[in-house]
């Protein structure tokens, strides 16, 4: 997996407050939103980059992970247990210990004189599985076991899927069955889930080989547009249809929201692509409990046709006392 620069994609330093990166990461969301750029084929590919720039930093234990395994931070888990293993076990027989593998797939002790790697060739400096396997050997005599002794594990393949909802669904908490290569997997869908958005369920890929753990699910969403609301980050837009006389006296206006219907007071004399900004009235936002963006309403106001001539008089009417 190649290093991608998060911090760099949202234009933030490595001490960016949570705020900073929220605020970084509304502002692209709104410049590269694939609805706002239908001529820019590759607005859709910097919006899913943004998107998955803000899912690692917004989250303070991803980030902690990301700012100290760089690419490898989805792995950071096991990072950490072979660390441990390590200093239970007092590093390899013969070899004084060591802390990594510059040549192949990522290796684990498991403290048990078992040795595991994955086999996804996924390792601490990139390269293949096989350099990983030569230097094993050469250590050990041309056996794969943990300190000349025992079997290796392999690490299960990782599995991906994706999974398509609607708008609407993804702003509610919910649970889904998912059949991942023959079992079925519950999971709970947090509300507030983005589009392209991954989530990693650990131990629910393919199994692992003479006692390697398990693979894991990566989970990417996919989220279709809406009929009635567009959505930019937690933010959700709507455009709102107002005949010409509540533009012109004032009236109300009820409306739809993700949450059922509200009516507004409309000001008289409002003009053509009025916005308006109800505080609380987006999306949710994703795993804060209770917060939400905001709904902005742009009104659109519809000229009346069809008139008769008795109403086009009048409008004449209205016209000449306006001079």
């Amino acid at each position: 997996m190649a290093y991608i620069d998060y911090y760099k994609i949202l234009g933030v330093d490595k001490s960016a407050s949570q705020d900073d990166i929220k605020k970084a990461f509304r502002k692209l969301a709104r410049k590269y939103h694939p609805d706002l750029n239908p001529n820019d084929p590759s607005a859709k590919d910097k919006f899913q980059e943004i998107n998955e720039a803000n899912e690692v930093l917004s989250d303070p234990e991803k980030r902690k992970k990301y700012d100290e395994y760089g690419e490898h931070w989805k792995h950071a888990d096991e990072f950490e247990a072979q660390k441990r293993a390590q200093q239970q076990a007092g590093g390899f027989g013969g070899a004084g210990g060591f802390g990594g593998f510059g040549g192949g797939g990522q290796g684990f002790s498991d403290g048990n004189g078992g040795y595991w790697y994955s086999s996804d060739g996924e390792g601490f400096s990139g390269g293949n599985a096989g350099g990983f396997s030569d230097f094993f050997e050469s250590m050990f005599g041309g056996h794969r076991g943990g300190r000349g002794q025992g079997s290796a594990g392999f690490r299960g393949q990782d599995f991906n899927a994706e999974l398509h909802l609607s708008l609407r669904d993804a702003a509610q908490t919910h649970k889904q069955i998912l059949t991942v290569n023959g079992k079925q997997v519950r999971i709970t869908i947090p509300a507030g889930v983005a589009n392209g958005q991954v989530i990693k369920l650990k131990g629910y890929g393919a199994e692992g080989i003479n006692g390697g753990p398990a693979g894991d699910l990566y989970i990417t969403f996919k989220i279709a547009e809406d009929s009635v609301f567009k959505r930019l980050g937690d933010d959700l837009y709507v455009d709102v249809e107002m005949d010409l006389y509540t533009a012109v006296l004032g009236g109300e206006k009820v409306i739809d929201t993700l949450e059922g219907k509200v009516k507004l007071k409309i000001k008289p004399e409002t003009q053509n692509g009025t916005k308006v900004r109800l505080k609380g009235k987006g999306f949710p936002v994703y795993k804060k409990e209770g917060q939400f963006g905001d709904l902005i309403i742009t009104y659109s106001v519809k000229i009346p046709t069809n008139l008769t001539d008795r109403q086009k008089e009048l409008f004449r009417e209205l016209q000449q006392s306006m001079n």
